[in-house]
């Protein structure tokens, strides 16, 4: 990979109940390992354990920059059965963007075509710009339809570092060469996420860059390898 993946913009705190590290922790790690750009997506409600929406609403009190490295807003929001989020449109207003992504303690399978559904639909939602690990044959996905809905909404999809050494996800080396195959063909964009769920993960993307190199994908579809091309994708306005 020519460009260096220099914003981490899939990670998780304390605060999402089940990982290992504060804020500053992982903006330490993510400053010794030369990142300029962190994305806090901390789990949005329905995750055993996770934070009050009252935390996104206040995500302003944390500081822009920290160690050097500029801070970004986010939210990991559970795609449910109907098609909606768990963090309602109100509190999204006041975030960056929002990461929409299928877990199995907000979300029943529903077979390919209503598991398409129901992301697509999360898709239209102008503060969705990225949809998480859509890896996973336990909620199996059209990914032909996927990756061009992607493309029409302006949403980028994930290589989920975590992903390749997960337990219990199934086919996701498969399913990623899959989408990433038509993200090629359709000029979808794509960001590579750690999924960090303790400091010492901030910007692990080793597995993942390795199948990217493989497939020879085209780096001017990477999100997260320019901190002006993602600002530009997210419409931030600071």
């Amino acid at each position: 990979m020519k460009n260096r993946l220099i914003l981490d913009i899939h990670t998780h705190t304390i605060v999402s109940g089940h990982a290992y590290g504060t804020v500053r922790e992982n903006a330490l790690a993510a400053s010794e390992k030369g990142l300029v750009g962190l994305g806090l997506s901390e789990h949005a409600p329905g995750i055993p354990g996770t934070c009050e929406p009252i935390y996104f609403s206040n995500m302003k009190a944390i500081p822009r920059n920290l160690y050097g490295v500029n801070i970004y807003y986010g939210v990991e929001n559970n795609i449910l059965n109907d098609g909606t989020m768990s963090l309602s449109d109100r509190i999204l207003q006041r975030l960056d963007y929002c990461i929409a992504g299928v877990h199995g303690f907000t979300y029943e399978d529903q077979g390919v075509e209503k598991n398409t559904d129901a992301m697509i639909s999360c898709m239209k939602n102008p503060k969705t710009f990225f949809v998480s690990h859509p890896d996973d044959s336990s909620f199996a996905l059209d990914y032909e339809r996927l990756v061009k809905a992607a493309k029409e909404y302006g949403v980028a999809l994930e290589v989920n570092n975590s992903s390749f050494t997960s337990s219990y996800k199934r086919d996701v080396e498969k399913n990623i060469r899959t989408y990433l195959d038509l993200c090629m063909k359709y000029r979808t964009n794509i960001y590579v996420g750690s999924d960090a769920h303790d400091p010492s993960q901030i910007a692990r993307f080793d597995r993942a860059i390795a199948l990217l190199d493989e497939v020879g994908f085209d780096e001017e579809l990477i999100i997260n390898n320019s901190e002006e091309k993602f600002r530009k994708f997210i419409n931030f306005k600071g």
